[in-house]
């Protein structure tokens, strides 16, 4: 009975080893898994919140339809630069109303209300 117990302690601490390691290595891969899933289901859900939001009525000149009256000019004031040093490099700004000639963003549809039928009979 003495003889096979030496042998028994070695193999249950190297196995156990190797084992505790196989075991923490499928436990980080797994958690690495997880976090991919759910990276991917937060941008799957950013993605589908980005589609159902409206288009901004953002101009080509980057000024919101607000700040355009209904003939479409724009009538917000834009930094524009005076001077430039020997690189082409604006040295100074001075403040001066937008040249957008016409708004050409998305046009905001109108919204509609329509009740819901309850009663399809």
């Amino acid at each position: 009975m003495g003889g096979w117990l030496w042998w028994l302690i070695p193999a249950v601490v190297v196995g156990g080893g190797w084992v505790s390691e196989n075991v923490r290595s499928a436990l980080k891969t797994r958690h690495k898994r997880k976090l991919e899933l759910l990276k991917f289901a937060e941008r799957q859900q950013l993605a589908l919140d980005a589609a159902n939001r409206p288009p901004e009525p953002v101009c080509g000149c980057t000024h919101h339809l607000a700040k355009h009256d209904k003939d479409g000019k724009c009538h917000e004031v834009v930094e524009a630069p005076t001077a430039w040093d020997a690189e082409r490099k604006p040295l100074q700004y001075e403040p001066r109303p937008c040249t957008c000639q016409q708004y050409i963003g998305p046009e905001p549809l109108a919204t509609v209300f329509a009740p819901e039928i309850t009663d399809l009979r």
